[in-house]
């Protein structure tokens, strides 16, 4: 019979308490999430307050800031549209305003409903037609298929006001997907060329130049097939992302990299962080000894709430700036290590691992990954994530392989399409790659161009 007996067992765990907890929250977060947390500990540490801040701006400041003579005349312009100086400012501010307001785009399922709503219908292919529109996701394609949608609705009033939809601005959307969405398109082309929906099904071996081949196969010629390519390309796979809401995020960097004489100067954007210090009236209070031993008894809990309060905001505070040392650091060695990207340009940005970094300065890998992570560094060559700059060679041998890059390789991919005079397929960019002494496979090419958001030779 075995029996348990209680039995005490030594052994060494690495825990972290809540200040490094807390600095390493802090050193993961951009200028723009900073700023957001600090806000945020301001309102929750009484001891913690704002000594300056840069992004605000007095009322006094903004109106004695000069300005532009071409606002000088438009303000002093006749036209009845236009409010003179000296005039009413409520009706300027107004007017100002109205100027300033953004007009919201319109979106697919709008435009669609707007047509679609002007078709003399029945309620019941009304009802089906609207619910039809909501499912389609900005590609213009369906987001929960049709049948689970409206399983308990008529085959043929469904399939009735499928055709209605697609036939609608923009042509090809309540579709499965690409393929279904061009075949509809080609078949509602006005004069299309005979066959063009049996070219549909060889795009992809047409994409490899097969084009020979993909002729014998359907009994075409070749210039019966290029003919049908034309009209092709006047299709969209995606018919629906013309509408697609403005996806445009505005970044604000955290460093900036310029060049002066001849040498790189690393600035880090300290505009948008606030200026932190402690509360003169608690460090008074945590200072304060007098008064009778009755007193000091009274005020003890007061004193123990300052004084904790006053040790998490210089944790606070000394998180910030460690956050702010080690991204400098790292800004550092990434310029001195894609020194050739930060003088030629994008295409030579060479291979470069966090594993380099961290040798370089004597850190964790992980803690330059969350120093880099959502941080952006504005340079001469536009504004690019931190990571943008962590690329391994083209043979996956880090910084120890190819002098050739992904993102650089991606680059001149990219120059090579936006500039060339005909339609280079992948295969041949293939080739042109090879003649710089850039050995890449036809499908890492075409994986590249998509990552790139370039379309085949067909769609371009």
């Amino acid at each position: 019979m075995q029996l348990q007996r209680p039995s005490f067992i030594q052994e060494q765990r690495l825990r972290l308490n809540p200040q490094q907890i807390q600095s390493i929250k802090l050193m993961g977060l951009p200028i723009v999430d900073l700023r957001e947390k600090i806000e945020e500990e301001i309102e929750r540490n009484p001891a913690l307050e704002v000594l300056e801040d840069h992004t605000l701006l007095s009322l006094d400041a903004a109106y004695n800031t000069p300005r532009k003579d071409e606002y000088d005349y438009f303000e002093t312009s006749s036209d009845s549209g236009f409010v003179r100086k000296g005039g009413d400012a409520e009706s300027a501010e107004r007017h100002k305003f109205l100027e300033g307001a953004l007009s919201r785009p319109e979106t697919l399922q709008e435009h669609l409903l707007w047509q679609f709503k002007l078709e003399v219908l029945d309620d019941e292919f009304r009802r089906i037609g609207e619910l039809l529109i909501q499912n389609l996701n900005e590609d213009g394609f369906h987001k929960e298929p049709v049948d689970l949608l409206l399983k308990n609705e008529n085959p043929a009033h469904i399939a009735g006001v499928i055709s209605l939809i697609r036939s609608l601005d923009p042509v090809g959307t309540c579709t499965a997907d690409y393929r279904e969405s061009l075949r509809v398109q080609a078949a509602l082309l006005p004069k299309a060329p005979p066959g063009i929906i049996d070219v549909l099904d060889y795009l992809e071996p047409l994409e490899r130049g097969k084009v020979a081949e993909v002729a014998r196969k359907l009994g075409r010629t070749e210039e019966d097939l290029r003919a049908c390519f034309e009209r092709i390309k006047e299709l969209s796979p995606f018919p629906g992302r013309r509408f697609a809401a403005d996806t445009t995020r505005y970044v604000v960097p955290d460093v900036q990299v310029i060049r002066k004489e001849g040498e790189f100067v690393i600035i880090l954007n300290d505009e948008e962080i606030p200026v932190l210090g402690i509360n003169p009236f608690f460090m008074k209070i945590a200072g304060h000894t007098g008064g009778t031993p009755g007193e000091k008894e009274n005020d003890k809990p007061a004193r123990d709430f300052v004084k904790e309060n006053i040790k998490e905001a210089r944790w606070f505070i000394q998180s910030i700036n460690e956050r702010n040392h080690t991204l400098l650091r790292v800004s550092r060695a990434i310029v001195e290590f894609q020194r050739s990207f930060f003088v030629n340009g994008p295409k030579h940005i060479a291979p470069l691992t966090l594993r380099d970094i961290a040798r370089e300065l004597g850190l964790n890998e992980s803690t330059i990954s969350r120093t880099a992570r959502g941080k952006y560094m504005q340079t001469e060559w536009g504004i690019f994530e931190i990571r943008h700059f962590f690329t391994n060679s083209i043979s996956g041998a880090g910084s120890g392989g190819s002098q050739y890059s992904k993102e650089g390789v991606k680059e001149i991919i990219r120059e090579l399409i936006t500039s060339e005079t005909q339609h280079f397929s992948d295969k041949e960019i293939t080739e042109l790659l090879s003649t710089k002494g850039i050995p890449l496979a036809r499908r890492t090419v075409a994986k590249y161009r998509n990552e790139l958001d370039l379309g085949s030779s067909y769609t371009r």
